[in-house]
């Protein structure tokens, strides 16, 4: 078969990408490939079961709109959040990027409403108390879109390419790109009509937080120049919404960065849900990680976050994503399968966390089936050290946030170790091919992946 344009991925970048695109040059034929099903079809059996069913693939993660927007769906609203796609494009041009998509979003149906929006004696009071726990507080605008709401929005999306003729294939999986004269000119697809070579003028591969194993291995079977970054290792935090109260009132995001003693690593606050449900996405292989889901309706007493401690790994070692995935396993085999929760109190004492302990406790578990046990007997060292140094800081800017029922589950992964060499205007060694999207490790985040797949749309509508 031969086409225009093929999108292995539909998150937002691939999205994007062929939202602008059509709307340039309605004329353009496009593919796209998506290894989990439509957004109207993406739904968890656990709500139902009470427990994972081990989904294969696991429909929080993959499907139409990708892993973040089943999670909390959150829209930064500032070039310095999410990701560094600005040092490759320039502050300037993301942050006009931004406004543009955003505009985007609110015309597909996203709530008008912005969180933490503007400057306030609240806001500063909080700054202040950061700054004196030698913490930076990076106060984001947040358009929230909610869990339940970003299906509809992304559902509405979905209908106006397939209208607009986006041939749109679930449950296809892209086994390879096709190298021809130092050129990528197609992929090798298999879905439920079997295996097929889809020949195009040009390949973008969008696979998102998901496909960064996968693309990894592309770029070194097929020679595409990238490098290790960071990986991210962590836990997700869950207290009472009393205690953090004026953070999510004010800010409702408040993005704390610090680099505590003794190793000085990155450790940050991200994804903060108020009133939300810690959750359990499933990896290929089975590899059960935590995340967080915030509604618009639906709200808990509990507000989760995650705190994730960046590695940064130099030579000779160079697969920080199986780091990360083996640290993760460690934790899966402590739970049997299932994701741990500990009791930040029990850390400091030095011992597990059982579960009669979390039945009398103030902060009652949104992840019922997370099994109370010992993460620190799974955590690295550096890891576990970092987060504990950070959270005790945490606690001078906002009181009772390392307190002893505070709840910390693990483990939080965020795979963004393969960074794809590119300029600006997406362009790899290898001719004809494009990556964009968490996957390529330039964007973190649902609105700096719609970004990079809008300019990705924009600048082949001007080629075509």
């Amino acid at each position: 078969m031969n086409t225009d344009v093929v999108i292995v991925g539909a998150g937002p970048s691939g999205i994007f990408t062929a939202l602008k695109l059509i709307e340039e040059r309605p004329q353009t034929r496009i593919v796209m490939l998506e290894k989990g099903l439509p957004v109207e079809r993406r739904h968890c059996p656990k709500d139902k079961t009470g427990h994972c069913m081990n989904c294969n693939p696991c429909n929080i993660t993959t499907g139409f709109s990708g892993a973040g927007a089943f999670s909390d769906g959150k829209l930064s609203l500032s070039h310095e959040v999410g990701g560094d796609l600005p040092e490759l494009i320039g502050a300037t041009r993301a942050q006009d990027t931004i406004d543009i998509v955003d505009k985007i979003y609110l015309r597909f149906g996203a709530d008008s409403h912005v969180e933490g929006a503007g400057g306030n004696p609240a806001a500063r009071a909080i700054r202040l108390r950061a700054i004196q726990a030698g913490l930076k507080l990076v106060d984001c605008p947040i358009r929230h879109l909610g869990t339940e709401k970003a299906q509809e929005l992304y559902a509405a999306i979905e209908k106006y390419l397939l209208d607009a003729g986006v041939d749109i294939r679930f449950r296809t999986e892209c086994r390879d790109i096709v190298i021809e004269n130092d050129a990528c000119t197609g992929v090798v697809a298999v879905g439920p009509v079997g295996e097929e070579r889809i020949d195009a003028r040009s390949v973008i591969v969008a696979t998102g937080r998901r496909g960064a194993n996968w693309l990894e291995g592309l770029c070194t079977a097929h020679h595409i120049k990238h490098e290790p970054g960071p990986v991210d290792i962590g836990v997700r935090v869950e207290m009472r919404n009393e205690v953090i109260e004026d953070v999510n009132n004010v800010l409702y995001e408040g993005k704390l960065i610090g680099y505590p003693n003794p190793f000085r690593n990155k450790v940050r606050t991200f994804c903060q849900n108020p009133g939300g449900f810690v959750a359990q996405e499933n990896y290929d292989g089975g590899l059960a990680v935590v995340n967080g889901h915030s509604f618009k309706e639906r709200k808990s007493d509990n507000t989760n976050l995650a705190i994730l401690c960046s590695h940064n790994f130099r030579e000779p070692f160079n697969q920080p994503i199986a780091f990360a995935q083996n640290v993760g396993r460690l934790c899966n085999m402590l739970g049997d399968g299932h994701i741990l929760v500990q009791r930040f109190g029990d850390i400091l004492d030095g011992k597990r966390t059982w579960e009669k302990e979390l039945a009398r406790s103030n902060v009652r578990p949104t992840l019922p089936d997370a099994v109370a046990g010992d993460i620190t007997s799974a955590l690295p060292y550096r890891t576990m050290t970092s987060i504990v140094a950070f959270m005790l800081a945490v606690d001078k800017a906002i009181p009772g946030f390392a307190s002893a029922e505070t709840l910390l589950y693990a483990p939080e992964l965020k795979f963004y170790s393969n960074r794809v060499s590119m300029d600006a205007e997406f362009n790899t060694n290898v001719a004809g091919l494009h990556c964009l999207g968490d996957s390529s490790g330039w964007t973190r985040g649902l609105m700096m992946a719609s970004v990079m797949g809008y300019l990705m749309g924009e600048r082949l509508a001007s080629e075509l």
